[in-house]
């Protein structure tokens, strides 16, 4: 009977107090892609969030991003050079206080990288194609340019090694390059990285080889690496694949690499596809073998929630509730469960040191309904465009 409180190992030895991680989340922070002092205090508010913290999805590429933002001091961050350690070396020692573990995803954003040609780059795309809901020029990589963003990926896990963290996450999810190349839809190559099913691998599998090289040739041995996926990309008659391909794509990764983790990425931790029964933390963990660990993310907001979510993983990821309460782990540990906090208000907002961007963009958007969110609507009144979802939608 797996319980919250419980203390977890993972496969190289690292060991963190509870079932608990902390979700990437984007904190709308940066300051041409640098860390600045609101991320330091926001990642600072949260040594005893979680178990492990997972650092929001950072650019390990020039071109890898910034995506979506709408001021020159609400971007995405970075760590596309050395320049960049600096900043991150402070947030992964404000999260690491406490005994924590510090974990930082990296990223090429590919279509997603709106952000990026307003600053006169390019948004870099494995196929050519007009992709209906993008507004903005895409460039289709060469398959030597793809092989040096596979070595940027390398180089950012050295950074995140130098910058003290506990290890890193590949982001395979939510629609950028990595499931960019993964799908069908956007994937229209006929050269090593593309054509097939296998060869639609082939970017996620030689990421993961870069970075296991270079974690084996300087990280400590209970260096943590994780990978994290989109269960399905099925947007109605459009499918770029399903929890099958997911699957094998899984299986693969966790046979030719010693994953400490796979996470998976959803809205609702119970979410079935058409054609199963089983929920997708059942479908793929049945391709993940131990002592490779499962965790999911999506919908995981209370604490009976995270109880009923671990009788299908080893660890649960909580995003929203961790906003709320930058606590709330260590209130689960000490048995303080009847003091978190459920919504945003004066005094929670106080201890949990949202970003300024965070809090724009969580109360201005429309997109985040979450208990609280007109007290953070009263502290801002700025109007923002509309955001557009990774599905092309508003």
């Amino acid at each position: 009977m797996k319980k919250l409180t419980d203390k977890v190992t993972f496969r190289h030895g690292a060991t963190i107090d509870t079932r608990t991680v902390q979700s990437p989340m984007l904190t709308n922070s940066g300051l041409d892609e640098k860390v600045t002092e609101d991320t330091i205090k926001y990642y600072s508010a949260r040594s005893k969030s979680a178990g492990m913290v997972i650092v929001e999805y950072t650019s390990v590429s020039l071109n890898g991003g910034p995506s979506r933002s709408w001021a020159p001091n609400r971007e995405q961050l970075a760590i596309h050079k050395d320049d960049f350690i600096p900043g991150f070396k402070q947030v992964a020692a404000g999260l690491k206080k406490d005994g924590n573990k510090a974990i930082l995803q990296l990223v090429h954003s590919g279509r997603e990288a709106e952000y990026r040609h307003q600053l006169g780059g390019r948004v870099e795309v494995p196929s050519q194609m007009d992709f209906g809901w993008i507004d903005y020029p895409v460039y289709e990589l060469t398959e030597e340019e793809v092989w040096e963003i596979v070595r940027d990926f390398g180089r950012a896990t050295k950074r995140a090694i130098e910058a003290g963290f506990d290890g890193v996450e590949i982001h395979g999810a939510n629609h950028y390059l990595h499931q960019q190349f993964f799908s069908a839809f956007s994937n229209l190559r006929t050269d090593f990285w593309g054509g097939n099913l296998d060869k639609r691998m082939n970017f996620a599998v030689e990421t993961a080889r870069e970075v296991f090289k270079v974690a084996a040739e300087y990280a400590p041995k209970d260096f943590i690496i994780g990978y994290r996926i989109s269960p399905e990309e099925v947007h109605g008659d459009n499918v770029g694949y399903t929890w099958h391909e997911s699957q094998q794509l899984v299986a693969k990764l966790t046979a030719d690499f010693d994953f400490d983790y796979i996470h998976i990425s959803t809205n609702d931790y119970t979410q079935t596809p058409e054609d199963s029964d089983k929920n997708y933390a059942e479908l793929l963990g049945e391709a993940v073998p131990a002592p490779t660990l499962l965790m999911i993310a999506g919908g995981i907001h209370t604490v009976e929630k995270m109880n009923d979510a671990l009788n299908y993983v080893d660890i649960v990821s909580l995003g929203r509730p961790t906003l709320i309460d930058p606590q709330i782990a260590e209130k689960i540990k000490t048995g303080k469960e009847d003091e978190i906090y459920l919504a945003f208000s004066e005094e929670s907002v106080s201890a949990s040191h949202l970003t300024p961007g965070l809090i724009e963009l969580l109360a201005n958007t429309g997109y985040f309904d979450m208990p609280g969110i007109e007290y953070l609507k009263s502290l801002t009144n700025i109007e923002l465009d509309d955001v557009v979802t990774h599905d092309g939608t508003k």
